[in-house]
């Protein structure tokens, strides 16, 4: 029994040898610069691998995080120098070592949000896949990181990394974990409150904000997200297990930051280019991060599993994964008391236009938009693209879908929040990913297998309309035309010249102008014979013309005069109004079901 110490102590130290460890200062940090250092030991006798990630947890397109990398180097464990190849625009080779490398690089960041970084003496704004480099084939060895900080940094940490005795070391399990750890040091107010979860173990929360405002106004902030935090709770009956007992905003919300929010396990990095006077107008990105806590993070597609950091990350889900998470991160405003019910029914308007006036959501299904994630999640391009007539945001998509879904079930003395406790249970909490067809399979579970079935064929593999109008007259809502009886052309952004209005934007299918074959660049010159130079020319025609009418319209198609005939259509755009204000009776039994849907859920 005498041996069983030095065992232990032998087994810390094979544990420590094992481990890849991060050393990070920032020398030139005025310049946006970081001098990073990767230190790995115990390798194999072949070529180390090391790269950056092409791909970020959040995000499904793929970014070059490797641009913003220079002065590749390596030595071994005498500090003498060996050779680095790079054999891919982001990848290095060091083909010969005796089983310790330390690879060292230069890192440029100044764009500080969600997916990338900033780098300044005042504020170190770390996404992981776009700061670290890693080695390939060592996924699972425990990560420590140190940071040697500019003299300006005020040194306040923000991170779901697991802290140790040094205030600016810390450490991760492995690299799925350490590159869905983002980090913030710098001049941060940090506020905390804790909660209960149902298994009696506390909870702590912070927010970590970074906004140039009094101590108090950062306590007042805290206490508005505490208020989405525990309506969030209330829709899952429980909070997640976080695995350190913490869960962290990482709030910047000053000039200095570009828009963006980023969810992760323990953790949400938002940034939001503002001044700091008005916090309710950013609250809907709390919102709508934290409830992916759950949805997405627990409650995982089979399709993100492992997240893959070398190339775009393709699912089918994510309808339900971002697009239930944006229905919800906007519900549970109203609900925590910050959006009133008639200012949501903008919200309403917007997700119901997007299933029902656009071609993405009228000829495509919520899947088609998913998959189609790779391409526009903050993706580049250059060329024109024709997603006006193919592509409906899978957020927008999926929070129509998830409305209408709401409605049905409330029709039948269930809810929405009820089908997400339902998955919870199966998926989330047990942490097994789903399907599409294990998302269906709970919905038949929870109401009968028959109605699942019927919903998934017409709007989730299909896209067939969706009935909003009877759906939203159970809670005293109107579906109404916002322009009838208007002449329409349809939407078209345009320059206006001397010599006519030019498309600046593709024409949508099913549309007068598309009908008519007119496209982006060509230039309007007249209307029923009078010509038109200024958009409020083009209304002026439109307004003495009714739906139906056939008039003349002369344009240049790369220079070349042509006319043609348009039939205008009534404009389409519609509107969710409020019973008791269109001069209609809202019932008692809408008036509950209004107030069951929308109202705040009790607090345990």
């Amino acid at each position: 029994m005498k041996i069983a110490p030095f065992v232990f102590l032998l087994l810390a130290h094979l544990g420590v040898a094992q481990s890849i460890r991060y050393d990070v200062s920032f020398p030139n940090a005025v310049h946006h610069e970081a001098e990073i250092t990767l230190t790995v030991n115990q390798l194999p006798k072949q070529a180390a691998i090391f790269r950056m990630s092409r791909s970020s947890p959040g995000r499904y397109a793929t970014h070059e995080f490797g641009k913003n990398v220079y002065n590749v180097r390596a030595t071994d464990e005498q500090n003498q120098p060996l050779t680095v190849t790079r054999i891919d625009g982001d990848v290095y080779s060091v083909p010969n070592h005796k089983g310790m490398v330390k690879l060292s690089y230069t890192l440029f960041g100044n764009y500080p949000d969600g997916t990338y970084l900033g780098i300044d003496p005042q504020s170190i704004h770390l996404n992981m896949p776009a700061t670290f480099m890693w080695i390939k084939g060592f996924d699972q060895r425990p990560i420590e990181v140190k940071f040697n900080l500019p003299a300006d940094n005020m040194g306040v940490v923000a991170t779901q990394l697991v802290p140790t005795s040094d205030r600016y070391t810390y450490t991760a399990p492995g690299l799925q974990y350490f590159m869905d750890s983002p980090i913030k040091i710098g001049k941060l107010a940090v506020k905390e409150w804790q909660r209960t979860n149902t298994d009696g173990k506390s909870i702590t929360f912070r927010v970590a904000l970074e906004a140039a405002v009094p101590d108090s106004t950062a306590d007042g902030f805290a206490k508005k997200i505490s208020r989405i935090v525990d309506q969030a709770k209330a829709v899952y009956g429980e909070f997640p297990r976080y695995d350190y007992g913490t869960y962290t905003f990482l709030a910047s919300l000053n000039p200095y930051v570009r828009g963006d929010g980023m969810e992760h396990r323990n953790s949400t990095m938002i940034a939001v280019p503002i001044a700091f006077t008005g916090p309710e107008r950013v609250l809907g990105v709390f919102a709508h991060e934290f409830f992916h806590c759950w949805n997405v993070e627990r409650i995982r597609p089979k399709t993100l599993e492992p997240f893959n950091f070398e190339k775009s990350n393709m699912s089918y889900e994510l309808w339900f994964a971002e697009g239930f998470t944006q229905y919800y991160g906007e519900l549970l405003l109203v609900r925590a008391g910050f959006t009133p019910v008639d200012t949501y029914l903008y919200t309403l308007t917007s997700i119901v236009s997007g299933k029902q006036l656009t071609p993405g959501g009228t000829y495509f299904s919520p899947i088609d938009a998913s998959c189609h994630a790779v391409f526009v999640d903050a993706g580049v391009s250059v060329d024109r693209t024709n997603y006006g007539n193919m592509f409906t945001s899978y957020y927008t998509y999926g929070a129509a879908v998830a409305l209408a879904l709401d409605l049905e079930l409330r029709q039948r003395n269930l809810s929405l929040d009820a089908y997400m406790q339902a998955v919870w249970q199966r998926f989330g909490k047990p942490e097994q990913p789903y399907t599409v067809d294990g998302l269906q399979a709970e919905l038949g579970k929870l109401t009968s297998p028959d109605f699942a079935s019927q919903f998934f064929s017409k709007y989730i593999y299909g896209h067939e309309a969706i009935d909003y109008a009877s759906l939203l007259t159970k809670a005293g809502l109107a579906l109404k035309k916002a322009q009838e009886g208007k002449a329409w052309l349809g939407n078209v952004r345009y320059a206006e010249t001397d010599k006519g209005l030019t498309l600046l934007s593709s024409t949508i299918r099913d549309t007068p102008l598309y009908k008519a074959g007119l496209d982006i660049d060509d230039m309007i010159t007249s209307v029923a014979g009078q010509a038109v130079s200024k958009v409020t020319d083009l209304s002026t025609v439109l307004d003495q013309h009714k739906p139906g009418d056939t008039i003349q319209l002369a344009y240049l198609h790369r220079g070349e005069p042509k006319t043609t005939s348009v039939v205008l259509a009534e404009n389409p755009a519609i509107a969710v109004l409020l019973y008791e204000k269109s001069s209609l009776s809202l019932t008692p039994a809408m008036q509950t079901f209004r107030d069951n849907w929308l109202g705040a859920k009790p607090v345990k």
